[in-house]
């Protein structure tokens, strides 16, 4: 039970960890310094997670690796549409 817990924990906050860049890019609109590459092998890597979770049966890795991709990809949508 613990360590579901903290594994259930330490998801929440590394899934979470995108808010305030994604919050700082809305806000300012910039987002030169993110790389597309850095983005694409990061999503890639997520959605390994997520498979690998599945195959595992693990709902903790499943569901904060899909909360991260999505968090990336409306991090990717900004830049994306961002003027710098």
């Amino acid at each position: 039970m613990l360590t579901t817990l903290i594994g259930g924990l330490a998801a929440t906050l590394t899934s979470l960890s995108y808010i305030p860049q994604i919050w700082k890019a809305w806000k300012t609109q910039e987002t030169s310094d993110i790389s597309y590459g850095m983005l694409a092998v990061l999503g890639s890597g997520l959605a390994l997670w997520v498979v690998y979770g599945l195959k595992q049966g693990d709902w903790v890795i499943v569901i904060s690796n899909i909360v991260a991709v999505s968090l990336l990809g409306v991090l990717a949508t900004i830049k994306a549409f961002a003027k710098g």
